[in-house]
């Protein structure tokens, strides 16, 4: 999974690389629907003076040019391990960034900031600004950071209760290959939701060209609403066209609680759970996790052992990792869950108060594929 970042430094790095395909560089208001009234009259003259009228509904141009306003370029010093050289001036990564609030918070990847030294921030009117507070939270891959600025144009979120459907058409916004690209636009569809690919959270995917630098930059909507911030791609020779993007309820549950505690505050089972072979494989099976290992005291308060495998938290079926970090959103750290288990061949209801800790995690789900790489664009 390429990390949609770019890290420019003298030599390329290739589609597999570890981290974001290092590439030279060469340098809420209503919602509004652009479908309405997006009808044009193109015309050409003819021989008698008249027009032939064609028709036309394509808004993606109106869109754009009221999303870029929205979107941001970030460059910075890469202080990893990779280095160009005598000469490290061009030892430099950058990603993307959509403006959440006016007086200059932005939302981006954290593989985007992690390890970026006097970052600058570009937005669409060609100013720069330096970076005055950030909040990373790796676990989702989202960060969000500040900038002394005033009268930014936020982005539109889409609402939890859009419902989006694959084919619907798409637009990504960001900064690929090259710095001096910002704000390039590709067009493409929603290709399928819910997708559990190398993530915490299920991702949405499409079919848009997500480049090298595009991380942290917007998918947006016909309605010109962020659906999601784009994060990651599959990476191989013969695989094409297969981006994903963190949903835009996801971004909003990380930037509450970064705006509110500097952190995210997640509430843990205290367990560690191993998916069932279907899951693993991407069948559609509601198979139930096993328990390997009992970490909490809490959990160990509640009866709970290894061996004992989980089915359902307060009546919700679990079948994944991923299922269950999704179901957590709505919960803090210190409520207390019922969780219907079988322990020794009999079903049971353990009652067990939440702690706080990293959500559940483990290896690429099913929608991985033979020799396709996950990366980050960075």
């Amino acid at each position: 999974m390429l990390l949609c970042g770019v890290l420019l430094s003298g030599t390329g790095s290739g589609a597999h690389s570890a981290l974001a395909a290092a590439i030279p560089d060469s340098s809420q208001a209503g919602a509004k629907d652009f479908r309405v009234g997006a009808f044009k009259q193109v015309g050409t003259a003819t021989a008698a003076g008249k027009k032939n009228v064609v028709m036309t509904d394509d808004a993606v141009p109106q869109i754009i040019k009221e999303v870029s306003p929205s979107v941001v370029g970030i460059i910075g010093k890469y202080s990893g391990d990779r280095s160009s050289g005598p000469d490290d001036r061009y030892n430099l990564t950058h990603g993307s960034g959509i403006i959440v609030k006016a007086d200059g918070w932005i939302i981006t990847n954290a593989h985007v900031i992690k390890d970026l030294q006097n970052a600058v921030v570009v937005t669409s009117d060609a100013k720069s600004y330096n970076i005055t507070t950030s909040y990373i939270d790796e676990v989702s891959d989202l960060a969000l950071i500040k900038i002394n600025a005033k009268s930014l144009k936020p982005a539109r979120f889409a609402s939890p209760s859009s419902k989006l459907q694959v084919g619907e058409k798409v637009i990504a916004i960001g900064t690929p290959i090259s710095f001096s690209l910002r704000n390039s636009a590709t067009v493409g569809v929603v290709s399928g939701l819910n997708r559990a690919v190398d993530a915490a959270y299920r991702l949405i995917q499409s079919d848009t060209a997500i480049n090298p630098g595009n991380s942290g930059g917007p998918l947006v909507s016909m309605k010109g609403e962020v659906l999601g911030v784009n994060s990651l791609k599959y990476a191989a020779v013969g695989v094409e066209n297969m981006g994903f993007s963190i949903p835009a309820d996801t971004v909003q549950y990380i930037m509450n609680q970064l705006f509110k505690y500097g952190e995210v505050k997640r509430p843990s089972l205290g367990l560690e759970l191993e998916e069932s072979w279907s899951a693993i494989v991407g069948l559609p099976a509601q198979d139930p996790l096993t328990v390997t290992k009992v970490v909490s005291a809490e959990a160990e308060q509640a009866g709970i052992t290894a061996g004992d495998v989980l089915y359902a938290i307060d009546g919700h079926r679990v079948a994944s990792l991923v299922d269950i970090n999704e179901w957590f959103k709505s919960y803090k750290p210190g409520a207390a869950v019922k969780l219907l288990m079988q322990s020794d061949g009999d079903i049971v209801t353990r009652k067990l108060v939440l702690g706080q800790g990293d959500p559940l995690t483990g290896g690429e789900g099913g929608e991985g594929d033979g020799d396709a790489e996950a990366q980050t664009e960075e």
